[in-house]
């Protein structure tokens, strides 16, 4: 498989390509992604006191709230910070290497978004009565948090993308030349860091199943376009979707307008995570052909 606007893409890290400034990478991206999670833990106490971030905290831990998803989207600042620290200080190339030429990032990211709206539209249409979404929080309350919710998400997926999409595809592919190596590992990383059973139950490798599916196309967009824009859109669509319109019950259902009454862990669901599969495959494959015509 030829990915010809890979080749510039990942061109920037082939200069500082050694293995163990990407560990070293990664590893001052888990702390500083831990030094953003203790920062934000810090304001809630000197807004709050001790005693009233007890309770911010617990809507944090367990996102059930509004303020609490909000909160627990802020955390991923740290995870982008961390790989941009990385190639600026460890790989000695500029930040916005890790994003592809802006233009392009924002073309790519625009035609995504209008697919994956598309899509999606096409696929609400999908009746799933035993399914049937019930209100979960009051509609005033929901869009006076909607822009900062937006925000949220939109730091969230990126922090995601350009960690793995970005940082590791690109360091890894100036080492190896199989997409083994830059497409599979990360996106199975990225798919193990979604583990878990105390939340999804049997449905757990079902789950990640999913997950690493998305990360591999995803992957594979970032490198027929280049950069992480396609990717990222994708990404933002879907999680928007999941976080702020319709949730299931349980954690960063808080500000979801509307709540599946399902638990994530029921076999009844499993349906719509073979649904969620066959979506991604299909907006893979619209924006895969979009974008490649546009690029020629």
């Amino acid at each position: 498989m030829q990915y010809s606007a890979h080749a510039p893409f990942v061109a920037p890290a082939r200069q500082n390509s050694e293995l163990w400034r990407l560990f070293l990478g990664l590893l001052l991206t888990a702390v500083v992604y831990a030094l953003g999670v203790a920062a934000i833990f810090g304001l809630v106490v000197l807004w709050s006191g001790v005693d009233g971030a007890q309770s911010w905290l617990r809507e944090l831990a367990g996102s059930a709230g509004p303020t609490g998803t909000i909160l627990l989207l802020a955390t991923f600042v740290g995870m982008a910070l961390g790989p941009m620290l990385a190639v600026r200080f460890l790989h000695r190339r500029p930040v916005q290497s890790l994003f592809g030429p802006t233009s392009q990032l924002l073309r790519g990211f625009g035609l995504a978004f209008l697919i994956c709206v598309a899509v999606f539209a096409v696929t609400a249409l999908i009746p799933t009565p035993a399914l049937t979404p019930r209100p979960n929080i009051e509609i005033g309350l929901w869009l006076s948090f909607l822009p900062l919710a937006l925000v949220g998400v939109l730091i969230q997926t990126g922090a995601e993308e350009v960690l793995f999409r970005g940082y590791m595809q690109q360091q890894l592919a100036a080492r190896f030349s199989s997409p083994i190596i830059w497409m599979v590992l990360p996106s199975a990383i990225f798919a193990g860091l979604h583990y878990q059973p105390e939340i999804m139950g049997d449905n757990t490798w079902l789950m990640m199943a999913a997950v690493f599916v998305f990360a591999l196309l995803a992957a594979d967009l970032t490198a027929v376009t280049g950069n992480i824009g396609a990717a990222w859109s994708m990404h933002f669509v879907n999680n928007a979707l999941a976080i702020l319109l319709v949730a299931t019950e349980g954690p960063l259902s808080g500000l979801a307008l509307y709540v599946a009454p399902i638990s994530p862990s029921s076999e009844e669901i499993r349906p719509l995570f073979y649904l969620d599969i066959a979506t991604t495959v299909a907006l893979w494959a619209v924006i895969r052909l979009v974008v490649r015509r546009q690029a020629t």
